[in-house]
């Protein structure tokens, strides 16, 4: 019995632009990497949850067709940090007025109409408690919610979810 957290496969944005819940596609060809996913996980997949941002939903939709036994689920307690102003905004362009003060406490100041980590943290573990059957369950999400159910699984301060290394296409077993 285990569940697995796995992060979407790289998107089509560079690293220089902000984005949370924009919905934004994946660099292709992604069967590639879906594949490489695919083989991280146990063959028998009972439950799938998904963000449904696009960039999880098709690694969602492919698993779940691979593994015709799977229920697949969508939820938006999911998705990634809610960057408000700053979605699709390159990182350089954003007011420092707004950025430092955020970059100093991201943990409880929230982006300009948009959230705070501790808001992120708070709707993760919220879902993450609601799940009942763990038996090869998957979790496709975003970094930011997996080092939040991290955080709370380890009992770590939110400060420090950014020592959960995440990467794309990364699978961690819980």
């Amino acid at each position: 019995m285990a569940i697995y957290l796995v992060r979407h496969t790289p998107t089509i944005l560079p690293k220089t632009v902000c984005y949370g819940q924009l919905d934004v596609g994946l660099q292709t060809p992604y069967s590639l990497l879906f594949d490489a996913v695919l083989k991280q996980l146990p063959t028998q997949i009972n439950t799938i949850y998904s963000s449904p941002l696009i960039r999880c939903k098709l690694l969602a939709n492919f698993i779940a067709k691979k593994n015709n036994a799977a229920k697949l689920n969508f939820d938006d307690r999911l998705k990634e940090l809610h960057f408000g102003d700053w979605e699709g905004k390159s990182w350089d362009a954003l007011p420092p007025n707004e950025l430092n003060p955020w970059m100093e406490d991201f943990v409880n100041i929230s982006v300009p109409n948009g959230e705070c980590f501790k808001d992120l943290y708070s709707r993760s573990v919220a879902f993450f408690q609601t799940i009942t059957n763990n038996n090869n369950t998957i979790i496709i999400s975003h970094a930011g919610v997996i080092r939040s159910i991290l955080c709370y699984l380890n009992n770590k301060p939110l400060v420090d979810a950014f020592s959960f290394k995440c990467d794309f296409g990364e699978v961690i077993g819980i």
